[in-house]
């Protein structure tokens, strides 16, 4: 009887701890962004345009927030098609294979004044790796249809290599036409459901 009671608690205090507060990502004021070096002189920017996902998050300065989130790897925009059909070709993304990009938090560490260290598994093609972000939580309101809405940017630095997207193309005076290191500049939206 005692076992029993105890395995009822257990599964009553973590149903308690659950958050049951959900958030979807606002598409339209939203942007999951990068920028890659370009022979070493310049930087080319480019975005996903479709992605989805959720945040679970009860407390008020979202330091309990679980994030789950989907990219489509065909959604790539970098403002040329040529460009964009060689990255969702085998050369990078290879998004016949691995259609999509998907991110889930492991925690998210409220570091003081509105700044964040998110921390979770990240998988893109077909590799999954930790990685942390940072994020700077830019306010909670409602707007004019009585929605309520979050926002957050978050940056990082990840190294496309360690994920296998190797393709670099090599310069005559031997330098990168591609850098390896990838910079995230995301703002995200969210809406309460």
């Amino acid at each position: 009887m005692n076992k029993l009671f105890t395995i009822a608690f257990l599964l009553f205090g973590m149903a308690a701890n659950a958050q049951n507060t959900k958030w979807a990502f606002d598409g339209s004021h939203a942007k999951i962004g990068f920028s890659v070096s370009h022979m070493g002189i310049s930087e080319t920017e480019g975005k996903f345009t479709k992605f989805e996902g959720t945040v679970l998050s009860d407390k008020p300065d979202f330091s309990d927030a679980k994030i789950d989130l989907t990219i489509d790897v065909n959604s790539i925009n970098t403002e040329d098609k040529r460009r964009d059909d060689h990255l969702k070709a085998a050369d990078f993304f290879d998004a016949a294979k691995y259609p999509t990009i998907t991110f889930k938090s492991k925690s998210f560490k409220s570091l003081g004044k509105n700044k964040y260290k998110l921390v979770g598994d990240f998988t893109m093609h077909g590799v999954t790796k930790e990685i942390e972000l940072d994020v700077t939580y830019k306010g909670t309101v409602e707007d004019p249809y009585k929605n309520t809405k979050a926002g957050f940017k978050l940056s990082g630095v990840i190294d496309r290599t360690q994920f296998g997207l190797v393709w670099t193309g090599k310069l005559a005076a031997g330098g990168l036409l591609v850098g390896n290191d990838i910079n995230l500049d995301i703002n995200i939206e969210l809406i309460k459901k």
